[in-house]
């Protein structure tokens, strides 16, 4: 039987990758939301009673800053920065809220994703240090 010594990584490392790519790929995409809504800032919705058009550029920004500053912390946590990891957790537990207010309309995928979050804030907060060990 093999002997782990303490401060040997551990398998969780590899969440750790998991959640550093997942925040990359989240990042990259709410960076081309935000770019899409600031090139075509109106938006038409169809409802019951008319059409609706919608001023996006504000939520463009938003999309635009966040999935840089998201974008820039997946690259963080792979090289095993604290700092990232910290905006990671932060990102990952206001995630967490989102899904838990979406479950009324998409139930399973809501709770699909409150089960990754959940591993990946754990994958950060207990053995985020591994990475750079």
């Amino acid at each position: 039987m093999a002997e782990t010594r303490q401060g040997d990584p551990t398998g969780w490392v590899g969440w750790i990758f998991f959640a550093g790519v997942m925040m990359i790929l989240g990042g990259s995409l709410n960076a081309v939301y935000g770019l899409i809504a600031l090139l075509n800032d109106e938006w038409v919705v169809w409802g019951n009673r008319g059409t609706v058009y919608l001023d996006i550029t504000q939520w463009g920004w938003v999309h635009l800053i966040l999935g840089v500053l998201v974008l820039a912390s997946g690259f963080g946590v792979l090289a095993g920065n604290v700092f990232a990891r910290t905006i990671g957790v932060i990102v990952t537990a206001i995630a967490m809220v989102g899904s838990f207010l979406a479950m009324p309309i998409y139930p399973l995928w809501s709770v699909t994703l409150l089960v990754i979050e959940v591993l990946v804030l754990w994958a950060l907060i207990v053995h985020g240090r591994e990475v750079r060990e």
